[in-house]
């Protein structure tokens, strides 16, 4: 019997306790991929049945920053013009602050529940985390929440960071590379002509390139990263037009079946790129990277194997000499007016 009466003393001790029981909660951690962030502030021994019965006052530091009457049911924002708390779910003993990221500050922030004459208050950390990787593991926490595993402070993985912009600026290094056979092996006058759109084109591609480059600094997801990534891929449909020229003007290659299995390689890698381009710029948290980074490397295959090929015929060919004609006719009009001279 003893025991059924101390459970029974302990239950009523809990229920009519004249102070609120809330949870305890040591820090809340939001990112730039965060749209919406939620401060908890759950009462776990709430008793009242209406919400005229409740006021909930949220601090940041000692400075009020939200408020709720449940006798005039009116919500007061204090210069966080988004913070809410759910109405519907308060009588549940969910007092949660929900606010937009812009009008979050990291800091000890407070929640103080009263109920009719009970009170109780609960202090939660929030912090700024700089970042997640593109890795990041995401699950529900206690309180329903998102929750991800931090592991990085960058947009892309270092590896993943590196290998975007090696591969463009290797295709650009192979591009030239083939512009110098062409300019120096084949250097009539009309090759050069010829050569000049593709300098200034090639030129032009790598520098908004290295811009990209610049903007694509490692670090977390900004609207200035994804458009140095954009620079980085879209410029490289260059590199085809450019493979293409150079096989056209180049004596002996021209549209043969090795060209156009590269330039449809070439081609291809560069759909791939944009798709990963795509799907990766409007994630915070880019799972379509290796996409991405395989079709910025077909792009770099494609200019290595028009290297080689270009390499290859350029070895089975002589240099090209002015036109054989241009030279014979001089050499004959020469000839002709020595010999009118002897017949004198």
């Amino acid at each position: 019997m003893w025991p059924l009466v101390v459970l029974q003393l302990l239950n009523l001790a809990y229920c009519g306790s004249a102070q609120l029981l809330l949870n305890v909660t040591k820090f809340v951690e939001y990112t730039n991929c965060n749209n919406t962030i939620l401060l908890p502030c759950i009462v776990y021994n709430i008793e009242a049945t209406a919400l005229a019965d409740l006021f909930v006052k949220w601090k940041l530091g000692g400075s009020y920053i939200f408020t709720y009457n449940g006798a005039t049911n009116e919500s007061i924002p204090f210069n966080f013009t988004s913070a809410k708390i759910s109405t519907r779910d308060l009588l549940k003993g969910n007092a949660s602050l929900e606010m937009d990221r812009k009008d979050a500050v990291p800091g000890n922030y407070t929640c103080e529940v009263t109920e009719l004459s009970r009170e109780g208050e609960t202090t939660v950390e929030l912090r700024y985390h700089t970042g997640l990787t593109s890795h990041a593991c995401a699950g529900k926490n206690r309180l329903g929440g998102e929750s991800r595993d931090w592991k990085s402070v960058s947009w892309f993985s270092p590896n993943e960071n590196i290998l975007i912009v090696i591969f463009p600026m290797l295709a650009i290094l192979l591009f030239w590379g083939q512009f110098g056979i062409v300019t120096l092996k084949y250097n009539s006058s009309i090759m050069k002509e010829k050569t000049i759109l593709l300098f200034i084109a090639g030129l032009v591609l790598t520098v908004i390139v290295i811009v990209g480059a610049i903007l694509f600094i490692p670090g977390e997801y900004s609207t200035k990263r994804a458009s140095g990534l954009g620079l980085i891929v879209v410029p490289t449909v260059m590199l085809i037009i450019l493979q293409y020229s150079i096989f056209i003007i180049t004596p002996g290659i021209g549209m043969s079946s090795y060209s156009i299995a590269i330039l449809i390689l070439q081609i291809l890698g560069f759909v791939l790129s944009v798709v990963g381009l795509s799907l990766c710029v409007t994630e915070c948290a880019p799972v379509h990277g290796p996409l991405l980074i395989s079709g910025l490397g077909i792009v770099a295959l494609a200019e290595l194997l028009g290297l080689v090929y270009m390499k290859l015929t350029a070895a089975n060919q002589r240099t090209i000499q002015p036109p054989r004609k241009a030279v014979e006719e001089p050499l004959n009009a020469f000839k002709e007016s020595k010999g009118m001279m002897n017949d004198e």
